[in-house]
């Protein structure tokens, strides 16, 4: 009898998954189930081309006839109610059962919401639909309130000044980027927002927030004011879990698999913005990462587990995000570090970071384009070969990382 193995949540990991299922051979039916109607699209555009182009087009993952090609069933607009572990199967908003042999969870994460916050002014980030929103208040004359000093909060920010609309983008913290971007790039980061004209507002905690029909009013604790046409909320984003909790699945900081995406049901998978997951090269410390490069990589590697190859996760974690004419690219987790190395590049730099006992654990670069892009893959690499560089090397320019990678000391 064919296997049928059905693939929850139509983003990168799971459309992703899909594919590589069929790239590896598998013969069996493959059913990817979309929540949004739309054809699995990539999300990091819609903070950055999908605001500044002439006009909106989602980025698509997978066409239609891509799809019907590989023989993946989409289903899109389809709510999963829940999980019968016991009897192997989906049950459906409606009534409507999907039995499977494998079970794939790439559910995401949504928008982390204040409580009580919501109005024809307000909007989240996460959908087509909410990028269209935004879009439309974004142009001259125009002012954009931003809550929230992070990734999409500050590539919202670039876009919008790009368009030509007043920024004010308010972060409770004392600094942008706070969590898992060293201070000194952060810095550089806020000065090109100051140049380009965002007004940045910090530890002040917000009071309320209104939402009327044309325009929106967020007061600080402080008494200031800020009247906006579109209050954007980039607070971050919780890992959707609810329907691996309800069926009985280990949670912690997001659906918990091992190093091989399992859950603790031998028959289900998860993989991308939901799961948490050990990492070898940090000693199994286990983490939850919303990074589109960690959605490719899990999406391969949970369809290749899905066939029984028993394979660890080693890949090294990558970030990246575009502000103005600056690209920032972080490869490893860079709060490993002990030590730090600066090397200067011609229109960038990087820091390199470093254990105690001179591993190097992450290397943070921000630079004009690709800048800084060569050097961060191959600090991937020693990151990723466990390898202690010598630190003098790491800070001169002079010296080709390339030949590092034959010279590194292995842990």
């Amino acid at each position: 009898m064919s296997k049928h193995f059905v693939i929850v949540g139509a983003g990168e990991a799971g459309a992703r998954a899909a594919m590589a299922l069929r790239e590896q051979g598998f013969d069996g039916d493959v059913t990817l189930v979309g929540g949004e109607t739309h054809l699995p699209y990539e999300r990091p555009p819609l903070s950055k081309d999908g605001m500044v182009a002439e006009v909106f087009a989602a980025k698509t993952i997978a066409t239609a006839e891509r799809l019907v090609d590989a023989g993946v069933a989409f289903r899109g607009g389809v709510t999963v109610a829940g999980i019968d572990r016991a009897g192997k199967r989906l049950e459906m908003k409606g009534g409507s059962t999907l039995p499977y042999d494998k079970l794939l969870l790439a559910t995401g994460a949504s928008p982390r919401r204040l409580a009580g916050v919501e109005g024809e002014r307000i909007v989240y980030l996460r959908t087509i639909e909410d990028a269209q929103r935004l879009r439309g208040a974004l142009g001259p004359g125009r002012h954009i309130a931003i809550i929230g000093g992070g990734f999409i909060g500050l590539e919202l920010a670039a876009s919008a000044r790009a368009r030509g609309a007043e920024v004010t983008l308010i972060e409770a913290l004392p600094r942008l980027l706070s969590r898992g971007v060293p201070a000194g790039i952060a810095a550089r980061i806020q000065a090109r927002h100051l140049a380009g004209g965002v007004r940045l507002v910090f530890g002040d905690p917000i009071a309320a927030i209104e939402s009327a029909a044309v325009s929106a009013r967020v007061t600080l604790e402080s008494g200031m004011c800020i009247e906006a046409d579109m209050v954007l909320i980039g607070i971050g984003a919780a890992p959707n879990v609810a329907l691996a909790e309800a069926a009985g699945l280990t949670v912690v900081n997001g659906i918990a698999v091992d190093e091989r995406l399992q859950t603790t049901d031998a028959d289900i998978f998860a993989a991308g913005d939901c799961c948490s997951f050990p990492l070898a090269i940090y000693g199994g410390r286990r983490v939850r990462l919303e990074s589109w490069r960690n959605a490719q990589d899990q999406g391969n590697l949970a369809a290749r587990n899905m066939l029984s190859a028993g394979e660890v996760g080693a890949s090294v974690p990558w970030f990246w995000s575009d502000q103005y004419e600056l690209t920032l690219q972080i490869a490893g987790l860079a709060d490993e570090g002990a030590l730090t190395v600066e090397r200067e590049l011609a229109e960038g730099s990087i820091l390199f970071h470093l254990s105690a006992d001179g591993r190097l654990v992450a290397a943070s670069g921000i630079g004009v384009g690709n800048a800084v892009a060569k050097d961060i893959r191959l600090a991937e690499m020693l990151i990723g070969r466990r390898a202690r560089p010598d630190m003098a090397a790491l800070g001169d320019p002079g010296v080709r990382l390339k030949v590092l990678l034959s010279q590194g000391e292995l842990a």
